[in-house]
């Protein structure tokens, strides 16, 4: 559809900022986990029950966030990343060996409402070069043996969530919808298995996207106010990208001869930072006028019916690839600590907003920023500056984030703090040569958008990231000559 394919994603939006009580069926988000210093699953889990998340998509099946699930009946999506494809696509033996770890042991021991699984992530990406092109369904066909040997595929379905630029439409009108040429046989063959298994086609939507890599994408098609110039399909009116994001997928579906194939949105967000799009105001508008849009089981003109979605995502994750951008690490609903960014009503509590976490243990109300003393052309700055970025998370630095007023000390003494924070507020973490130094006066300027972080207390739970957590440790230590 033009700019409605994608690059690396593509998203939608909205305003609506009163609030209103609905019934939303099943609400479900993507937690994911790339954090320098994630929260401990048991927080993470009230998190989810407290504002009514009825399903979660993981992106892996690490043991203490699902042995953390069991017992809350909360639907769960469990993920095979990328790099294990080959391995469970290669082998038959490899995919029952990971069912009857990931699946089979927390089902039967733990507990946990396993009800699908996610076979990689976004594998045909275009910026992938076809990597993934022939091990995805070999992966998809082993798990799936793997679940019906050990009985779990009347409850588990397999699926694949893709990227919304595995189709397009050559008019950009949504009934022109195909899968994209060169992967078309591909998405025939995973179309087909997914129908035969009664799996549903899973598929990633982000306007936001769109608006970030076309400076002529129409902003307000990206909502659901209404307010975009309409597209008209043969009578059919599409005022927002969603819906005909959607319609074209479901069309490519119709065009193959797969029309009553289930659809999930396994991702649909808006960020919060990293770019002069990501921003609070936005973030709220899409996603409180997505919960509007879907709202008493709406759908779109091609799938009139209830929408299974998943919001991306829960919480900021301060260790994803930036990439595809700096907005990468600012998708979250919550921030890094489980705090809300803004009002959001789910229709899932009684306040009809979000309800923040609760028992978060953070570090000392310290700070690491520059000297009051020091110089901006000492010569030290530069390089340290770079030494810091480069290590921990500056994205909220540049033209249109959330600390992009600050003036040239404001800058520096923010990567300063975001490295001092990230390493666990170590006195040798805020030893840059001469410009440096540990303040317990909160540095965060009045007013304004722009916040020095205080990090929470590391979480090593599972010996997997105990190992993780030493190893980073002694990375640490030999970087610094500790």
């Amino acid at each position: 559809m033009g700019w409605v394919s994608v690059q690396d994603r593509v998203n939608i939006g909205f305003a609506c900022l009163f609030m209103v009580v609905w019934s939303v069926s099943g609400i479900g988000v993507n937690w994911g986990t790339q954090s320098t210093h994630p929260l401990p699953p048991d927080i993470v889990v009230r998190l989810l029950r407290e504002n009514g998340f009825q399903r979660v998509k993981l992106f892996d099946a690490e043991y203490d966030t699902l042995k953390a699930l069991g017992g809350t009946g909360i639907e769960v999506m469990v993920g095979i990343p990328n790099d294990m494809l080959a391995t469970v696509g290669g082998s038959m033996k490899a995919a029952e060996k990971w069912v009857a770890k990931n699946i089979t042991q927390h089902i039967t021991s733990n507990n946990v409402n396993i009800r699908y699984v996610a076979v990689g992530n976004e594998p045909f990406l275009e910026t992938y070069n076809g990597s993934y092109l022939g091990i995805t369904f070999p992966a998809l066909r082993n798990i799936q043996a793997a679940l019906v040997k050990a009985r779990h595929n009347n409850q588990v379905k397999v699926t694949v969530p893709l990227n919304a630029d595995v189709y397009a439409s050559s008019s950009s009108l949504p009934s022109d919808g195909d899968f994209r040429a060169n992967i078309h046989d591909y998405m025939l063959t995973i179309v087909n298995f997914l129908s035969v298994s009664a799996a549903p086609f899973t598929v990633n939507i982000y306007p936001f996207i769109s608006l970030y890599s076309d400076p002529n994408f129409p902003v307000e098609y990206g909502f659901f106010d209404g307010n975009a110039t309409p597209i008209n399909d043969g009578g059919t009116l599409y005022t927002n990208m969603f819906d005909a994001n959607l319609d074209t997928l479901a069309h490519a579906l119709q065009r193959n001869g797969f029309a009553d194939l289930p659809i999930i949105v396994g991702e649909i967000g808006w960020p919060t930072d990293g770019d002069r799009n990501a921003n609070l105001e936005y973030a709220r508008r899409f996603n409180q006028g997505f919960m509007s849009h879907i709202a008493g089981g709406r759908g779109t003109p091609m799938r009139p019916g209830p929408i299974d979605a998943y919001l991306f995502s829960l919480i900021d994750e301060d260790a994803k690839s930036i990439a595809p951008g700096n907005f990468e690490r600012h998708w979250g609903v919550f921030t890094f600590d489980g705090q809300p960014k803004y009002p959001l009503n789910l229709g899932t509590t009684n306040s009809g907003t979000l309800v923040p976490a609760k028992g978060v243990q953070y570090q000392q109300r310290k700070w690491c920023v520059m000297k009051p003393n020091a110089k901006l052309d000492d010569p030290s700055v530069a390089p340290s500056v770079n030494y810091a970025c480069s290590l921990a998370d500056c994205t909220c630095l540049g033209y249109g984030t959330s600390c992009g007023n600050l003036d040239s000390r404001g800058n520096i003494s923010y990567a300063f703090n975001s490295y001092f924070q990230q390493n666990n507020q170590l006195d040798i973490a805020c030893k840059f040569p001469n410009v440096s130094m540990i303040t317990k006066t909160d540095p965060t300027p009045i007013g304004g958008t722009c916040k020095f972080n205080i990090m929470i207390q590391p979480y090593y739970g599972s010996a997997e990231r105990r190992q993780s957590g030493l190893v980073a440790f002694l990375f640490l230590i030999l970087v610094l000559g500790l």
